[in-house]
């Protein structure tokens, strides 16, 4: 007689990790995160710091490879292989889940926290019905049948302005604006408390990029969510988060309510990052570029990561790292002239 396979055993969370006191909703505490490559590891995100209050929108910005969207992945703990959270806390409703096992995260993953990923076409499966990919977390994490959970995804595709009716539907059937509509509606699927969008507007155009906008702000408030917003475009940010946080070379360099970011900017890049978009209100012309190129983070510079490509600069920013500080209240700068108090 043939031997029988030992079932694999279930993968169970050691331990209940322990609840830790912590500020607003999610509080991230010095977080970083490397990339091991060939060449070397690449210092993808270095001690980055913030906090989101329950009902509060946050946006996260700064150029392509600064560190934004390894961030949001560090904090569901969906890195690639070559991917680790090297040190720090991500407390969210007062549990440490940089502790979490990966059946840990499972129960959090779109049950508590959810994401909208960039490209719908890329992030839905193409041979399976739209409704019923977003009909599987719903079965999952809420213990639903199988046709009550679809009784759901349809409430859902109601709730984001689609038809019911086309839950049957391939997403090569679907508009772009339709499956991006349809990602947030997997999103929402489970009632999570907080929702994290990584450039969820990059691929559509304009006119259908401010309907998605808009979406998002009304079930935001409609529905209580917190939200992060992960965006190259400050001007997305300004209009949908209540305060903002600038990325550059993985770290964080300013950070604040928007209207401190947009109104008294502070960081060098930060001012040249709002130079480089265009202002509708004020008169045409070309928007002034930022010179020069990112550093390489298999090995930063020991001073300011910024110093190469900056107008201000001093001889110390070559050789001194500068501390994130508080310029004013909630308002923190992470530059020389911050500290000097120019």
């Amino acid at each position: 007689m043939a031997a029988t396979a030992a079932k694999p055993k279930k993968a169970v969370e050691s331990k209940p990790p322990e609840r830790i006191e912590h500020r607003g909703l999610l509080d991230v505490r010095g977080l970083t995160t490397h990339f091991k490559l060939g060449a070397g590891r690449v210092q993808a995100v270095r001690d980055v710091s913030f906090t989101v209050e329950p009902g509060e929108s946050l946006g996260l910005a700064g150029e392509s490879g600064c560190g934004k969207t390894t961030a949001a992945l560090s904090i569901l703990k969906l890195l690639p292989e070559n991917g680790r959270l090297v040190s720090g806390e991500v407390l969210f409703d007062g549990r440490n889940l940089a502790k979490r096992t990966e059946y840990g995260m499972s129960k959090i993953r779109w049950k508590e926290i959810s994401i909208i990923f960039q490209g719908a076409m890329n992030a839905l499966n193409p041979v399976r019905e739209t409704g019923k990919q977003i009909a599987e977390p719903i079965q999952l994490h809420e213990g639903l049948s199988e046709k009550r959970a679809m009784e759901r995804t349809r409430e859902l595709f109601e709730l984001v302005g689609i038809n019911p009716k086309r839950v049957m539907d391939f997403p090569h059937q679907l508009s772009g604006g339709m499956r991006q509509r349809a990602m947030i509606a997997m999103a929402l699927a489970c009632n999570p408390k907080l929702v994290i969008g990584d450039e969820p507007t990059t691929a559509l155009d304009v006119m259908v990029q401010a309907q998605i906008l808009e979406l998002i702000a009304r079930l935001r408030k409609e529905l209580g969510l917190s939200f992060i917003l992960i965006s190259h475009d400050l001007s997305v940010m300004a209009e949908t988060c209540d305060r903002g946080v600038v990325m550059y070379a993985g770290e964080v360099v300013e950070s604040g309510t928007t209207a401190d970011i947009f109104r008294t900017a502070t960081h060098p890049y930060t001012r040249q990052l709002i130079r480089s978009f265009p202002n509708i209100r004020e008169k045409r012309e070309m928007v002034s570029s930022i010179k020069g190129d990112p550093p390489n983070l298999l090995d930063p510079p020991p001073g300011c990561a910024f110093c190469p490509r900056c107008d201000e600069r001093e001889q110390v920013c070559f050789t001194d790292h500068p501390e994130l500080v508080e310029v004013e209240r909630g308002h923190f700068v992470r530059c020389v002239h911050a500290v000097k108090g120019v």
